[in-house]
């Protein structure tokens, strides 16, 4: 039987909760799916008082109170998170895109951290941390019990020191060991080349705040000469980011259409985002590229170009997190991540544990092209007679596509496109 003071807890308990609930679902306005579950309460009050006379070390009840209201949170799905002061700070420094640590977006799979991505030229990417590797330990801490928020706030910290990480890869028996030093990760989401004449790449790493207007300067570069015969828009290992930088990403090749709409139990959460007709590259042959590591925005960005038929996608099926995070500040400076909707692509397909299923599907491999399997030409006899026709220089082909062969099967099919589309019409 409880004591005076646990009773007196339970009371306290029973009225935050009610303080908590909305009006209409109090007294005579209250109805049996809105009705406050008070042996629940009266459950979570005693559970408090044990945990308060019993534990081993005494717990203060703040800390109990805060880590409540985290499991609150972390049971209802990967996404959504209790934020204190530090991850509210933290999570607004990689919206921005600069902050110290390892460069590596993560998140939880069948309750256990899992890398995402490792984002571009970071010391993560630079040692070959991969798409779905678990991570077991952090520092020599076992990640199975840490939430999302402190394994990030776990991983990142001051440029210059050192990390220690453990993971497994999927189909591989033993772990690995990595050391990485940390650094202030700036990230550039969007970087753009030359693949060959009149054939561009353009690579969005993340979605952040001035990713759209980076596109749109990139293409403008691209296209300072001559038009482009093909673009690759290259999304491979993007977590996302921020919903309007996909949403104007798509703008940039679509002059009409719906892009992107959300659903959720609240009318302020559904949304509807469609192309505007000034667009800088309508009509550049495109092909996407997205793998498993494609998450979020870039699967928003994949599917709108998929379902407008604007482009082909190509490679391996997308990470599918669907799902839309609402940050909002508390009163006590902490911040609330909670997932509010779902996104659906043009079509009305869900995004969420769904994915986007490529077009062409194109595994991850290495070209690579052995002397001996070269066959002879003309052109290497000694002697041989020249052409009359003025020699065409080539230009060197990109050091990218040295490695990828995703890319260069990309840049193939782009090329395969142009020749069908220049097939002279049958006389009439």
């Amino acid at each position: 039987m409880l004591d005076t003071a646990s009773k007196h807890l339970i009371a306290w308990a029973a009225a935050l909760a009610l303080l908590a609930m909305p009006l209409h679902a109090t007294a005579a306005n209250s109805t049996p799916g809105n009705e406050l579950p008070v042996e629940d309460v009266q459950t979570f009050a005693e559970i408090f008082e044990r945990i308060k006379r019993a534990y081993v070390d005494e717990v203060d009840d703040s800390t109990l109170l805060r880590n409540a209201m985290r499991g609150m949170l972390s049971e209802l799905d990967p996404h959504s998170a209790y934020l204190d002061q530090e991850e509210f700070r933290s999570l607004r420094e990689s919206t921005q895109g600069e902050f110290g640590g390892i460069g590596i977006e993560v998140g939880m799979e069948d309750g256990q951290l899992t890398v995402i991505t490792p984002i571009d030229d970071t010391p993560a990417s630079r040692a070959g941390l991969q798409s779905r590797d678990l991570i077991m330990r952090v520092e020599g801490q076992a990640t199975d019990r840490m939430s999302l928020q402190e394994a990030v706030n776990l991983m990142r910290g001051e440029p210059g020191t050192e990390l220690e990480i453990t993971i497994q890869r999927r189909g591989e028996d033993s772990p690995r060991e990595f050391s990485l030093t940390r650094e202030v990760i700036r990230s550039e989401s969007v970087r753009s080349e030359l693949l060959e004449p009149g054939y561009g790449y353009l690579r969005v790493s993340q979605f952040q705040n001035r990713t759209g207007e980076q596109v749109r300067q990139a293409l403008a570069r691209m296209e300072a000469d001559a038009p482009l015969d093909g673009l690759v828009l290259d999304l491979r290992n993007n977590p996302g980011g921020v919903l309007q930088a996909a949403v104007a990403v798509s703008d940039a090749f679509l002059d009409s259409g719906l892009i992107v709409y959300t659903e959720g139990r609240l009318a302020d959460s559904e949304l509807s985002f469609s192309a505007n007709r000034d667009t800088a590259a309508p009509d550049v042959p495109l092909v996407v590229l997205i793998n498993g590591g494609s998450a979020s925005a870039a699967e928003i960005v994949a599917g709108a170009l998929q379902d407008q038929r604007r482009g082909v996608v190509m490679g391996t099926e997308s990470f599918g997190k669907g799902s839309v995070q609402q940050v909002m500040p508390l009163g006590n400076g902490d911040g609330l991540k909670l997932t509010t909707a779902l996104y659906y692509t043009p079509n009305g397909r869900s995004i969420q544990a769904q994915g986007i299923v490529p077009d062409v599907e194109v595994v991850r491999g290495r070209l690579e092209v052995t002397e001996s399997s070269r066959q002879l030409r003309e052109a290497d006899l000694e002697g041989h007679l020249r052409s009359r026709e003025e020699t065409r220089e080539r230009s060197a082909a990109s050091e990218r596509l040295r490695d990828d062969y995703q890319l260069t099967e990309a840049l193939n099919l782009l090329k395969a496109l142009n020749v069908v589309n220049r097939r002279p019409s049958a006389a009439g």
